[in-house]
């Protein structure tokens, strides 16, 4: 397994709350961990940034994406609303997640709670060609479901 060096810098205050974490030996996800100071209630619909009180200095050439975590998704409804979200390399400022409650109950946010995953992806620049036309394909430009369902 291929690994990196991240920098992690914790948010004055945050000293109690962990680091991320991989929970198991090959798990591709890090444990985020909400930097709330007090519980926040996520009333149904509702769409909170929650603040996890660390930053992060990701190597040139590789993007970290926040996605939600399964567990809470499928017994609770939670997710994120830009999921996944994407930290670019030069960004240096607090990660916060933008949990979404799409349960039917309300949901409450509470100090240390682990409320999303931090995967570290490789990026690739996309070199642009304008072009006047486009190689044909077998599926053209069929899409949004034109295969069945």
């Amino acid at each position: 397994m291929n690994s990196i060096l991240l920098k992690v810098m914790k948010k004055q205050g945050c000293e109690d709350l962990p680091l991320p974490q991989y929970k198991t030996e090959f798990a591709s996800g890090m444990d985020l961990y909400a930097a709330v100071t007090e519980a926040v209630h996520l009333e149904q619909n509702d769409i909170k940034l929650i603040p996890t009180g660390i930053h992060i200095e990701l190597p040139v050439g590789y993007e970290a994406q926040v996605r939600p975590r399964s567990g809470l998704a499928l017994k609770y409804g939670l997710t994120l609303v830009n999921s996944p979200g994407t930290i670019d390399s030069d960004y240096r400022g607090e990660i916060g997640i933008i949990l979404c409650n799409l349960g039917k109950n309300r949901f409450t946010v509470e100090r240390g709670m682990r409320i999303a995953q931090l995967v570290i992806q490789p990026v690739y620049k996309a070199e642009l060609i304008e072009v006047r036309q486009l190689e044909e394909s077998s599926r053209g430009e069929g899409g949004f479901g034109h295969t069945g369902h």
